[in-house]
């Protein structure tokens, strides 16, 4: 390691490009991946967040809970497998909205539900709905942040029907749009006339084994089970939007190992006499290689940690704008994996130093 930190400071110049390199490289691949996992947690959260594990949903809806319709007799049949308990419906419905006495409009995403089921989001201000409110809502906080308050009312552009906030929740977001949850008394004052009658859900959530869930596939037709996940990617754009960014993200590390691989190559050929001279007064292939691994380490540490810094400072003058979510153990994993790219980019320098002929260094060095 002397001979890596000696070298290190002779060459301070060589060493802080190619640390700069990598910082903006590191950075750019913190922040892209901080974006996407924002405007999946703002896409989708509300379904992430979900203490479900399944969702039953219309047949041949094509994993989409908007164009999912199940009746009360699918329902009750539902219900039966595996434990009722571990069933509850859920009602979907994507609205514009105004404040009452504004014009102003937002959109917005209706969840029905149970509020005593596992699908009653967890109230940060204000207080739980109850399951015979007909007019109280809970609405996310995102709303609170655009100006809402506890106690104003919203109005439904289609159909007229306004309700009090009464209190905000915190992560539930749908194709993103704030969401406001509920109960399946006001969820009537949302369906068409026809529908006011005979209660209709978007679907239903359960939890349950695999044997459990594949029994409930065989015995109830007309619906199909899907995992979280699958819902996931029914969401309109969720899909495509995270493949875009993941893209980006693996082209990221794709292009800093070949940049790394070239600046070490670069420096290694023109070290190629000193190292030659080195082996022949007795320094050994492990120690060059070693030394080479420090240096390398060294700088992508250094430069991870300036990177990390540089993206958290960001996110938070950027906090409110863009959606970021750039959690501890995210980091942790794209700092690995930049490791280990940088490792992947050192190889063919290492090829050289280990191929290096002390005796034909030496004479090019005479």
């Amino acid at each position: 390691m002397f001979l890596a930190l000696r070298e290190l400071r002779h060459a301070k110049l060589r060493y802080l490009l190619i640390g700069f390199i990598m910082v903006l490289i590191a950075w750019l691949v913190l922040f892209v991946t901080g974006l996407a996992q924002g405007l999946s947690s703002d896409n989708a959260s509300s379904i992430q967040n979900m203490k479900a594990d399944y969702l039953v949903l219309q047949e041949e809806s094509d994993h989409r809970i908007n164009r999912s319709i199940l009746t009360e007799e699918l329902w009750n049949e539902v219900q039966r497998h595996p434990d009722g308990n571990d069933a509850t419906p859920l009602g979907v419905h994507m609205n514009t909205l105004t404040k009452e006495g504004s014009t102003a409009k937002f959109d917005a995403a209706f969840f029905a539900i149970d509020v005593q089921s596992m699908l009653a989001p967890k109230v940060v201000e204000g207080t739980m709905i109850s399951n015979t409110d007909t007019d109280h809502v809970m609405a996310d906080r995102s709303l609170k942040d655009d100006g809402y308050r506890l106690g104003d009312r919203i109005v439904d552009q289609a159909t007229g029907a306004a309700f009090t906030i009464a209190a905000f929740t915190e992560g539930q977001s749908f194709s993103h749009a704030p969401v406001i949850h509920i109960n399946f008394e006001e969820w009537k004052a949302l369906l068409p006339s026809s529908a006011k009658q005979v209660p209709i859900y978007s679907a239903v959530a359960l939890n349950g084994s695999p044997e459990q869930i594949e029994a409930l596939a065989r015995e109830v037709s007309g619906i199909e089970i899907m995992t979280k996940d699958e819902a996931l990617q029914g969401i309109p754009g969720f899909k495509e939007e995270q493949g875009s960014l993941i893209m980006m993200i693996v082209f990221l590390f794709v292009i800093a190992a070949f940049v790394l691989a070239v600046f070490f190559y670069v420096i290694t050929i023109q070290k190629m006499n000193q190292f030659g001279v080195l082996k022949a007064i007795g320094a050994g292939t492990g120690y060059l290689v070693r030394n080479l691994i420090f240096q390398v380490l060294t700088l992508t540490i250094i430069s991870l940690a300036i990177s990390i810094g540089l993206t958290y400072g960001v996110s938070l003058l950027l906090s409110g704008i863009v959606p970021f979510s750039l959690p501890p153990s995210v980091v942790l994993l794209c700092s690995l994996l930049f490791l280990a790219v940088s490792l992947m980019g050192s190889l063919l320098s290492l090829y050289r130093v280990i191929k290096i002929d002390a005796i034909e260094a030496i004479g090019r060095a005479a």
